[in-house]
């Protein structure tokens, strides 16, 4: 393309130099996201200090602690829950390791999702004591040797809490 007039070439770099500008005076330790422990990304909450009276020493303020995200809804829990009914896996092979993770992220999320419903953990006291139960026979490793090891444990909470949820839709509609 060629601009033989030169306003027509001012009209078209101004904006872009403008951009640039723009672009490139940002401060680099500005926000920035944060990975969440289910692995999403979270936007940083604090921002950099932009003028000399804020970043001027002073009294320490003391460190407000990170807010912990709030537990997912039954629904959304227990959809994710679902995603692993169709998966399987062989242990000692590579995919075992994500999916009984995965199927042991997915019954912390919809445990964790159930003590927080408004209806109370007593409204669902079946999954709630099978999952304990997992926790209890699982001993805190969730290692995948350990988790192959329950493999069975693992898939069998799943779908009795799958059986015991498709009994109660109000839950999870």
């Amino acid at each position: 393309m060629r601009i033989s007039h030169p306003r027509t070439a001012a009209a078209l770099v101004t904006p872009l130099l403008a951009l640039l500008v723009s672009c490139s005076a940002a401060d680099p330790s500005g926000p920035r996201a944060t990975p969440t422990p289910d692995g999403h990304a979270a936007p940083s909450q604090a921002g950099p200090a932009t003028d000399a009276a804020s970043s001027a020493p002073g009294p320490a303020a003391s460190p407000e602690p990170a807010a912990s995200p709030a537990p997912e809804k039954v629904r959304d829990a227990f959809a994710g829950l679902q995603a692993t009914l169709n998966d399987t896996c062989t242990p000692g092979a590579g995919d075992c390791a994500y999916f009984l993770g995965r199927v042991h992220d997915e019954l912390d999320g919809l445990d964790r999702a159930m003590h927080a419903d408004p209806k109370g953990p007593g409204h669902f006291p079946e999954p709630i004591k099978w999952i304990a139960d997992l926790r209890t026979e699982l001993g805190g490793d969730t290692s995948t040797a350990n988790l192959e090891k329950h493999k069975g444990d693992l898939t069998g909470t799943r779908d009795r809490i799958n059986t015991w949820m498709q009994d109660h839709p109000d839950d999870y509609r």
